[in-house]
Formats: C-alpha cells, sequence, structure tokens
C-alpha cells in the first residue's frame, strides 16, 4: 500500500514541476541581458529600448535605413525625395540651390559583384562619364575614408556647370555607389575648383560620415 502512495505522489510532483517549467518558458520573469542600452542615430540622437525587448525603435526623420541595402544615413538638411534615376537607384534626393534653376542632387546606387568580377572591375564598369558616355581615366579615382568606411572616389563629369562625384563603398557581394550631382556651377572649368566644397558635395560627405552598415 506504502508503495502504491509513493507512487501516487511521485507522479503528483513530476506532473506539477513539468507544469511549472513549461509555464517558465512560456512566461518568463527574468529580465532579458541586452548588450547595450542606446542605440545612436546616424544624426548623432539616440533611441533607448522600450519594454522588456533588446530591440530598438526606428530612428526618426531625418534618419533613414534602407534594409534592402542593409544602411542607415541621414538625409542632409534641405533635401527631399526624388525620382530614382535607373533600375539600379535605391534612394535619391535633392535640394533647390540659389545658384542654379536645377537642383542639387545625391543618388545612391547599388551593382551587384558578379561570381567572375571583382569590386574594382564593378567600379571601373559603372565610373561611366556623363559628357563623353565612355569610362572615366584611371587619374580620375582617388581614396578617401569617411567616417567608419573608405571610400574610391571618381570625378564622373564636369561639364556644361555640372559636376558630378561618386563614392564607391566596396562590400562583398556589392558596390554601393553616392553620387553629388551639383548643377549651375559657374566657376566649373576653373582647374583651382575644390568640388568638394560644392553643395551636393559638402552634404553627400556629411551623409557619409555617418553613414552605417557594411
Amino acid at each position: 500500500m506504502k508503495s502504491l502512495l509513493l507512487g501516487i505522489l511521485l507522479i503528483i510532483i513530476i506532473g506539477f514541476g513539468g507544469l511549472v517549467y513549461r509555464n517558465a518558458l512560456e512566461h518568463p520573469n527574468q529580465p532579458v541581458a541586452c548588450p547595450v542600452d542606446a542605440r545612436i542615430c546616424p544624426d548623432g540622437t539616440s533611441v533607448v529600448r522600450t519594454g522588456s525587448s533588446c530591440a530598438f525603435p526606428e530612428c526618426s526623420l531625418p534618419n533613414i535605413s534602407l534594409k534592402d541595402a542593409a544602411i542607415a544615413f541621414a538625409i542632409p538638411a534641405g533635401f527631399t525625395t526624388a525620382e530614382l534615376p535607373d533600375a539600379s537607384g535605391v534612394a535619391a534626393y535633392e535640394m533647390r540651390t540659389s545658384s542654379s534653376t536645377e537642383p542639387a542632387s545625391i543618388i545612391i546606387r547599388r551593382y551587384a559583384i558578379n561570381a567572375s568580377s571583382t569590386a574594382l572591375a564593378t567600379i571601373q564598369q559603372t565610373a561611366i562619364g556623363g559628357a563623353s558616355g565612355m569610362p572615366v581615366s584611371a587619374t580620375s579615382f582617388s581614396s578617401t575614408v569617411l567616417g567608419t568606411h573608405r571610400f574610391t572616389v571618381a570625378l564622373i563629369e564636369r561639364f556644361e556647370g555640372v559636376v558630378d562625384t561618386a563614392y564607391y563603398l566596396a562590400r562583398g557581394n556589392d558596390v554601393l555607389r553616392f553620387d553629388a550631382i551639383d548643377r549651375g556651377v559657374l566657376e566649373w572649368t576653373n582647374p583651382s575648383l575644390d568640388t568638394a566644397t560644392l553643395p551636393a558635395a559638402v552634404a553627400l560627405r556629411k551623409l557619409l560620415i555617418g553613414l552605417q552598415g557594411e
């Protein structure tokens, strides 16, 4: 009789323990340990966690996250969303300036690297002069570090008041291209002109300094 009672008691204890364990899994009371409590947005502001999840809320405008391209950045002041120029475009912005009836532009494009190609070859193949329609010369390329990324820089166009400078970011499987296009540049023929001081170029460089992603 004692053995029967002990057996029944053991079954009850095991069943109760199972219920407690399942409840602990489905309704955990322990706080989640997250690596950091705040996230810095591309524009320098921060967001904090809400609730018990380790996920952060989205950064507010002017911060933008392009999930397909795996990057985040802050839209420069004065720029608004514009129409994509071609199939490779992933984002485009424009700003009206006092020096031109045409807007200054920032365009972001994405190029996949073919299995038989390289990032450098992809950059060279897509750096096509706007006026000539031909690949830009090797002397048009340089390199610079902005924020946490190194960019290959190419002067794409400098013709009839238009100055287009492209910043290429090589990644594992693709290349991102960021164009700063200034229009109505009066001194575009001046060999001493520092194109990095033009409005779109200044805005793009600021964007790239705060660029987040791969």
